[in-house]
């Protein structure tokens, strides 16, 4: 029994790999058509510095840790003083993906998934990004930033491999001062939850951009008559006799959530974008990449 057990866990494995490895390569072609398209209209961004070689002394702030301490340089003075290496001062570029249930949807077999959508904005910016010499990781990940062809090799592998999350919301993760933050989600869950979740990565200077990506259903809820509407993350089925009967009070609830999203976005200092999955990824690409190479917002 354990021998079998074993195998059909083997073939598994198997298939799952190499679905995963069939998926990479179109991916990452489209990425860059997509990065391509963008960075022929823009200009590219200043090119930072990697390593860790010496950066500056700043002053001690109550977040930072005693092991950040340089001692040498605090005995010489009445302040305490933290040592910073280039890649802590430099501006690195954080991004993350909703990996939830509810972004394996689509309302048409014409559009893609707002998953595959996600997947798609997510590495096309990290290949401009690179173009530019820029630092980037991914949140959550456990990688420290970095830079060129290899560490977008490696992401698309990463991306490719990561298996679904029900949280649907980005996980708290310690980052460098400076840091940019940029997160894609549908962002349905309740406002409470998106707030504590972005204002858990807010400080210590991090800017940030919320992507709230979205199927055009979503926001316009375009059914007629008789249908019933499954719960994707265990919310349960409902049916609606008349859909159109609800449709005008659907779209005031949809618009005051997306109100609150650009409150919550508003309150941290972090901009807010929407993407629907019926419009070119190339819009939202260079959106992003236009307002992360703003002087002033750096």
């Amino acid at each position: 029994m354990a021998p079998q057990t074993a195998s059909a866990a083997a073939l598994h494995a198997q298939q799952r790999a190499e679905h995963l490895a069939s998926r990479f390569p179109p991916l990452l072609v489209a990425a860059e058509r997509v990065a391509m398209t963008v960075a022929q209209g823009v200009h590219g961004r200043r090119r930072v510095g990697t390593g860790d070689a010496f950066w500056q002394f700043r002053r001690y702030e109550p977040h930072d840790g005693a092991d950040q301490i340089d001692w040498r340089q605090t005995a010489k003075g009445d302040h305490v003083y933290v040592r910073e290496t280039e890649w802590e001062a430099s501006q690195s570029v954080w991004l993350w993906r909703d990996v939830s249930p509810s972004m394996r949807w689509r309302s048409n077999m014409r559009l893609p998934e707002k998953a595959e959508r996600a997947d798609l904005l997510t590495l096309a910016l990290m290949a401009l990004l690179i173009r530019g010499g820029e630092l980037i990781a991914l949140l959550g990940e456990g990688a420290r930033p970095a830079t060129g062809r290899a560490t977008l090799n490696r992401l698309a592998q990463v991306i490719a491999q990561t298996p679904a999350d029900s949280a649907g919301l980005p996980p708290e993760t310690a980052l460098p001062r400076y840091a940019q933050v940029v997160v894609i989600g549908d962002f349905l869950s309740p406002l409470d939850q998106v707030a504590a979740a972005i204002g858990r990565i807010a400080g210590r200077d991090v800017k940030g951009f919320m992507v709230q990506l979205l199927d055009p259903a979503e926001q316009t809820l375009p059914f007629a008559g008789r249908t019933r509407f499954e719960g994707l993350e265990a919310e349960g089925d409902m049916l609606v006799p008349r859909v159109e009967a609800v449709r005008l009070e659907y779209r005031d609830l949809f618009e005051a959530h997306v109100a609150g999203l650009q409150d919550i976005a508003r309150q941290v200092g972090w901009n807010f974008l929407s993407h629907r999955t019926d419009h070119p990824p190339e819009t939202a690409v260079l959106s992003l990449y236009q307002a992360l190479a703003k002087p002033g917002y750096r």
